[in-house]
């Protein structure tokens, strides 16, 4: 996987996709995710930010991983432009899995 950008702000989860997906570039920032290949997007803190993601990064494979019993912003992530949306614990079962497009 080349160029993997996540925009999640704990260090936890940070570590366990790093550990997953070593060159993944770890930010807070949105804006940060320009040129990426694969973005991952944690809606516990950056729900809002899937859209501007998509803007800056149209063909990139953009996964969103949040509450399972927030239904709400799950569907507002897919809706705003996500390929994938996973609950945390789905995405965090298989991160090499979840960050590759159904096509592959």
């Amino acid at each position: 996987m080349t160029n993997v950008v996540a925009l999640v702000d704990d260090l936890m989860d940070r570590s366990r996709i790093t550990a997953a997906v070593p060159a993944t570039v770890a930010t807070r920032s949105v804006g940060d995710v320009a040129g990426a290949d694969v973005v991952i997007v944690d809606l516990a803190r950056h729900a809002g930010a899937v859209a501007e993601a998509r803007q800056l990064v149209p063909d990139a494979f953009l996964v969103a991983f949040g509450r399972h019993d927030d239904t709400a912003t799950l569907t507002a992530a897919r809706d705003a432009g996500a390929d994938r949306v996973l609950s945390r614990a789905k995405f965090f079962a298989d991160v090499t899995e979840a960050l590759r497009p159904s096509d592959q």
